[in-house]
Formats: structure tokens, C-alpha cells, sequence
């Protein structure tokens, strides 16, 4: 049983969707407490959800439950999974929401035609949902973060065996997880989200700066622009001053104090995930 579940979307707030969700699941489990991760992310973006997602559920009690919809596949033969794990039960899509959950706990991956199944160690359990027990009926071919997802999570919420609402499977689907790499001169990562300050989150962690820099301080470029060092706090650079620092993600982050890395850079939101940032030593 779990007191709490919570709710990753790209639904945004404008539409009733997220309600329809929260009523689902109270109408099945009223004493639930429904905790919103994040509704804005980029509409079929199943990379930033995944990372959205790896960013907060460490800091739930144990036993939460995590629902995540973003689902550019919905209505298609792609399954619907129940990932059991020793902090917290996840409600997705086996699509990749739940990558860097799954990265915990597998033991290798194999890829197939573009796909990439993760194998899962013993620590972990996957089951596809297909038993209509748990489901709302009908189930639509467009919603079912509704019909699907919601009433699952309520049912897990109420004590309901996650193996008596489908098959275990070993190999859920993953992505690939961005990663730094490193030539002589150079430690080369990408951006991966921007927030809603327009900070600009890397895939460069803390431990990967200090690997690659020592003692020395770094001088950091993107999109034709260079930084040089890292701040502390935003504030400890000028009004609209273009920094680097480490934020709470513990990662490598371009911010601008008391403005948007974004707009100061001018860039659209198709050209922020993905754009290389290089780390280099100065002097």
C-alpha cells in the first residue's frame, strides 16, 4: 500500500486532463495523497521525463508511487508497465520514461533495430498491464494516462498485487542515456532541459568536472559563446551576465542572473536539447 502517488506529464494545465487523472484515482482511493511532479514537459519529450523524473523520485518516502505519461505511443501495441523496485513502484509506458530508474538495476542492454531492452537484475520486477480489472472501460485510444495509468496507480495505492495485472517481462525498454565523453583536450557533453528560469541543465555531473579538471578551472563553451569559471549562486554574477554553475541537479549549468540563458542566447526551444557544451581547462 502507498499514501502517496504522484504525477509526471507533458499535459500542461490549460486542458482538463490532469484532473481527469487526479479524479480517477481519487474515486478509487479518496485517502491517496496526489503529489504533481511536472505537467510542462515538452510534448512527447520521453527523454526529459525521464530525467525530470530521475531528478525527484529519491526524495519521495518509500513506497510512492510514480506515474509517468508521456506517450507519444498511445493507442499503439507498445505496453503498459507496472516497474516494481525496492524504493518505489513506476506506472509508464514501456517507452523509456523510466530509463534512468531502470539504469539502477539492470544488468545489461541490448539493442535490436533501434531499440534498446534493458535486462533486469533481481532487484527489480516489470509487469505489463493487461488484466481489464484494473482498467477503466472502455479504454480510449488517446487517454490512457485516464484509463489505463491512473486507476493502476490507485489500485497498487489500495494494497493490489502488481502481479495479478499482467505478465512479468525481463527486458523493459530504455533509452540511451546521454553521457559525457572526453577527448585531450576537451570534456564534451549536450543540454539536455531547460528549466522554467531558461537555466540550461547539462548532462555534465559534478563528479565528471572534477575527474577532468583537478585543480584547474574550466572554460566552458556553447553555441559560439565562452564562459570562463564557475559561480557559486546566480547572484554572484552581474545583472543579465551569462554564468556557469553547478545547480541542484548537481549538474553543469548555463544561467544568466536575473534572466533567461535562453533568451540571452537567442535560441529556440527545438535547438536547446542537444547542443554541445565543451569543458576545457583554462590556461
Amino acid at each position: 500500500m502507498s499514501d502517496i502517488i504522484t504525477l509526471t506529464t507533458d499535459f500542461g494545465t490549460n486542458d482538463a486532463y490532469v484532473a481527469s487523472m487526479k479524479g480517477v484515482i481519487l474515486s478509487l482511493n479518496p485517502k491517496v495523497q496526489i503529489v504533481d511532479i511536472c505537467h510542462n514537459i515538452s510534448p512527447q519529450s520521453i527523454s526529459q521525463a525521464a530525467f525530470v523524473l530521475d531528478t525527484v523520485y529519491p526524495l519521495f518516502p518509500g513506497k510512492t508511487i510514480h506515474i509517468v505519461v508521456v506517450d507519444p505511443g498511445v493507442g499503439t501495441e507498445r505496453q503498459a508497465i507496472v516497474l516494481r523496485t525496492p524504493v518505489a513502484d513506476f506506472v509508464a509506458p514501456d517507452n523509456g520514461v523510466l530509463s534512468y530508474v531502470i539504469e539502477l538495476f539492470c544488468d545489461e542492454k541490448m539493442e535490436e533495430k533501434g531499440v534498446v531492452k534493458a535486462k533486469l537484475n533481481r532487484e527489480i520486477e516489470a509487469v505489463t498491464v493487461t488484466n481489464k480489472r484494473f482498467l477503466r472501460s472502455p479504454v480510449s485510444n488517446t487517454f490512457h494516462g485516464r484509463d489505463i495509468f491512473a486507476p493502476v496507480a490507485a489500485h497498487l495505492s489500495r494494497g493490489e498485487d502488481p502481479f495479478e495485472m499482467g505478465k512479468s517481462i525481463g527486458d523493459p525498454t530504455s533509452i540511451k542515456i546521454p553521457i559525457p565523453r572526453q577527448n585531450s583536450d576537451a570534456l564534451i557533453g549536450q543540454v539536455i532541459r531547460m528549466d522554467h528560469f531558461g537555466n540550461l541543465i547539462t548532462n555534465i555531473g559534478r563528479k565528471d568536472l572534477l575527474l577532468f579538471l583537478g585543480a584547474s578551472l574550466p572554460v566552458i563553451k556553447i553555441g559560439g559563446l565562452v564562459i570562463k569559471g564557475l559561480r557559486k549562486t546566480y547572484s554572484d554574477a552581474k545583472e543579465e551576465e551569462l554564468l556557469a554553475l553547478i545547480g541542484s541537479s548537481d549538474s553543469l549549468e548555463i544561467a544568466v542572473n536575473l534572466g533567461s540563458a535562453c533568451d540571452r542566447m537567442k535560441l529556440a526551444l527545438e535547438d536547446i536539447v542537444g547542443m554541445e557544451v565543451q569543458v576545457g581547462k583554462m590556461g
